[in-house]
């Protein structure tokens, strides 16, 4: 277990909770960051002209920008970084080792000693604590160029933390064992046409699962189905290329399965109320299309990896016998996920209804697993670093949008989703004068569309990541899931634009 990590994200979480306290409750003269109609961009000069000229105008623009690159970078560089992590942990054990024996003694009655470079590495390896690391950067930058004050109000009032609080209490009562064991049951139906065998449930979960966010969130669906796959099928050890490829498929489906409905997606519901659309308009326009997607590509991976996929079989390791779930005790839990959903833009509603999920989890415990907070804490911590970055990424990607047509626009939206979170691409969209219907659905759907191409592609990937990286001997490699998540991405693109 890594000691610094629960540490390191306690300690970046207060960083970002203390501005708060000393923030001023007026918001600075001028708005920061700055308003995007307020540069003097030149008519007609091109993107690049338009990126040079704000740069121009605002130098610490690419500072920002800088800062969140190598962010970027480092997410690449994480599993390399804890291999270091290992190798220094494995050599001070060696040592200590070699020092027991000189003493000719195992206990000297004093704790073993942890080596301290080793957690640090193991710490900067985290992926989920890359942007948070970063944000220290970049509140650095913000007040050598702008002030105190103004990274205070930047960091403490003008960034919303609303999702990635949301996505804490949603992972924590979506890994809870009634809403797994309902969830592994109503899943265990559908695999049950398939004999119930391995490849069975790979295909239900990956299918099934992922329709699920359009209902209960996208971070909900993720850790339902990344536990049930972990269960299911990593557990089997299937092979290293089989592992990737189901990995990049599970994060594409996500992607594109909370599409059917305008209220569970981020990405959806960053324009639906300003492009006024609803349940019909996105069923009609992209839930069709999302369907598709995914049983296209779960087809097309099932076809590459059929021998493999049909040779898996169950573990032999008879499971414990459980005691079954009160239906009423899983009732109550489907209420709280239900009204954590309903009310996910009120964090003091969410989180107050987590603070009575908890006593009623003490008050059962008898039906309850442990409650481990450590997953999600991380997750968020993520997120509330890649929304500080975000924030300030708008000042080139809004001319990047808005200079291309349809499918340059999708293709566009696509890539930038692979360095940026998904929701941050489309509200920046909503920016965008003038866009007409097609060119709203191509962000939009090439948006979702890239959203498995990387970790921070989309907000539930690190929840997923978290939850299957232990099957990953040197951690997930960014390189190995954007491989995996490449064939589904294009057969995704194909769906939105040409079916």
């Amino acid at each position: 277990m890594n000691r610094l990590l629960p540490i390191g994200c306690l300690l970046g979480l207060t960083i970002f909770a203390l501005p708060t306290v000393r923030a001023a409750e007026t918001a600075p003269a001028e708005p920061f960051p700055r308003d995007l109609s307020t540069y003097a961009d030149t008519a007609g000069g091109g993107v690049w002209s338009v990126i040079q000229s704000r740069a121009a105008a605002e130098p610490f623009n690419v500072a920002a920008t800088l800062i969140f690159i190598l962010a970027v970078v480092h997410t690449f560089f994480a599993p390399k970084i804890r291999h270091w992590g290992h190798v220094v942990e494995q050599r001070h054990c060696e040592r200590l080792k070699i020092e027991r024996q000189q003493r000719d003694r195992d206990d000297d009655g004093q704790p073993d000693e942890v080596s301290f470079w080793g957690q640090v590495l193991h710490f900067f390896g985290e992926v989920e604590a890359v942007f948070g690391l970063w944000a220290v950067a970049l509140g650095a930058a913000i007040v050598w160029f702008k002030g105190l004050d103004i990274g205070i109000h930047y960091v403490g009032h003008t960034v919303n933390y609303t999702e990635p609080m949301f996505v804490v209490i949603i992972m924590a009562l979506a890994s809870t064992r009634p809403v797994m064991r309902l969830a592994e049951q109503c899943l265990r139906v559908v695999a049950s046409l398939g004999g119930g065998r391995p490849v069975a449930w790979w295909f239900s979960i990956l299918t099934v699962a992922p329709l699920l966010g359009s209902f209960i969130t996208e971070p909900a669906a993720m850790t339902i189905a990344a536990l049930l796959l972990a269960k299911q099928f990593y557990a089997l050890k299937p092979s290293a290329r089989l592992m990737y490829a189901t990995l990049g498929l599970l994060f594409v489906n996500i992607s594109i399965g909370g599409t059917l409905t305008h209220f569970a997606a981020p990405p959806v519901l960053m324009v639906a109320k300003a492009w006024g659309w609803d349940m019909t308009y996105m069923f009609t326009h992209f839930g069709w299309h999302a369907i598709s997607g995914i049983v296209l590509s779960n087809i097309v991976y099932f076809l590459i990896f059929r021998k493999e996929l049909l040779a898996l079989q169950p573990s032999t390791v008879e499971e414990k016998a459980e005691e079954p779930v009160p239906v009423w005790v899983t009732l109550v839990h489907v209420m709280f996920l239900g009204f954590t959903v309903w009310m996910a833009h009120y964090p003091a509603l969410f989180i107050g209804g987590f603070l009575f999920f908890l006593a009623f989890a003490q008050a059962t415990g008898h039906h309850q697993s442990k409650i481990d907070l450590r997953s999600p804490m991380l997750v968020g911590f993520f997120l509330a670093g890649l929304v500080i970055h975000g924030g300030l990424q708008g000042w080139w990607i809004q001319p990047v949008l808005g200079s291309l047509g349809e499918v340059p626009l999708f293709a566009g939206a696509t890539i930038l989703t692979a360095f940026n979170d998904n929701a941050l691409i489309t509200y920046l969209a909503t920016l965008v004068p003038n866009f007409t219907e097609e060119l709203k659905f191509a962000v939009v759907a090439g948006a979702v569309t890239g959203g498995g191409l990387t970790v921070i592609a989309n907000a539930p990937n690190p929840a997923g990541q978290s939850i299957l990286q232990r099957y990953f001997p040197d951690g997930v490699s960014p390189l190995g899931l954007f491989l995996g998540a490449l064939a589904p991405t294009l057969i995704v693109a194909f769906s939105f634009m040409v079916l």
